[in-house]
């Protein structure tokens, strides 16, 4: 990305084993990811010097390791986490492998809407599948290496269980794999907030039991009014703006759980209306190293079908469109072949 509103698809130098315990990978899929839009839409900056690296989710076969990597092999199909990790560190074996004292973002330092990526940490950061899957299979495995872990670590945050209701703030791939994560964890109820239709579908087909078309105030009212008055028990808030945060607190009844997983920009949170609705928050960047193995695991057997999120799908020369079609909405989430 050279500046908003500016992708090209260039030549890059081959990626190569460095460390010892790199990987290299030639990507069979790869995505373009919400949060690839904040710096599209000028929310964050871009260094006019050296540009940023796009891509931080990717499915592909190994090709070359290092002398150190003993987990992964040359020819496995792999899914990495957009976040490098060693997983062995005391924050990995905590479960926070986002949080890794090695801890790098995919994203701008790799980059993998490509061809092929190196891979640092291959041990710690990527994780084989069984054997090499069926085509179908691949958007379902793609989707685990974030967005379908990041609505799991959102339903997991929030204490999405038996019994419970849930409320997912945000209708875009997170949000929908976040009702799809609350059912898989037995959520009872589980309320979709979408105004758009073909969304609100996604969210049945995954689960969904309500839809909530209002927002702000008058959404926070609707699910109390869903909610004999209290409020729901778990909520997913995965948007991360000051607008969703404030009406995911406002969801969320006495005791209950937010689980925040949308990228935060300039959210403020109020210190009084906090301390007074006593909540519990926990989120941030997902874990999901963490659920890998679970996730890949049920895609295999066919018990869940994630890749449904991608409703449109290019080839890797024309990712600018991509771009433009999630920047419009004419699109949940971009499927890139290289």
């Amino acid at each position: 990305m050279y500046a908003p509103g500016d992708v090209r698809v260039v030549d890059r130098e081959d990626p190569r084993i460095i460390e010892t315990t790199d990987a290299v990978i030639r990507l069979t899929a790869t995505c373009i990811c919400g949060s690839d839009l904040w710096p599209y839409r000028g929310a964050e900056p871009i260094d006019a010097d050296r540009h940023l690296l796009m891509g931080h989710e990717y499915v592909g076969v190994v090709e070359e390791v290092g002398a150190d990597v003993t987990s992964i092999r040359v020819g496995d199909f792999v899914v990495g986490s957009f976040v490098i990790s060693d997983n062995t560190c005391e924050i990995c074996r905590a479960g926070y492998q986002s949080k890794c004292v090695h801890a790098d973002f995919v994203h701008g330092t790799v980059g993998t809407q490509s061809e092929r990526a190196r891979i640092p940490y291959a041990d710690g950061t990527l994780v084989a599948t069984p054997g090499m899957p069926d085509d179908d299979l691949i958007p379902s495995l793609l989707a685990a290496s974030d967005v379908l872990g990041t609505g799991w670590f959102g339903a997991v945050a929030a204490e999405a269980g038996p019994g419970k209701t849930v409320a997912v703030v945000g209708d875009g791939a997170v949000g929908l794999l976040g009702v799809l994560a609350a059912r898989e964890l037995g959520a009872e109820r589980i309320i979709a907030m979408s105004r758009h239709a073909s969304r609100q579908a996604l969210a049945r087909g995954f689960g969904a039991t309500d839809i909530v078309t209002e927002r702000g105030d008058e959404g926070v009212a609707r699910i109390k009014e869903l909610t004999d008055g209290l409020g729901a028990h778990s909520v997913i808030e995965a948007v991360g703006t000051q607008e969703s945060m404030m009406q995911a607190i406002g969801s969320t009844r006495p005791g209950g759980h937010l689980g925040y997983v949308g990228v935060s920009h300039d959210v403020q949170l109020p210190g009084d209306e906090l301390f007074f609705s006593e909540i519990h928050l926990h989120g941030g960047p997902a874990p999901v190293r963490r659920f890998l193995p679970d996730l890949i695991d049920r895609i295999w057997r066919r018990e869940i079908d994630p890749g449904r999120v991608f409703d449109l799908e290019l080839p890797l020369t024309d990712a600018a469109d991509g771009y433009k079609a999630m920047d419009q909405r004419r699109a949940i989430k971009v499927l890139l072949r290289p």
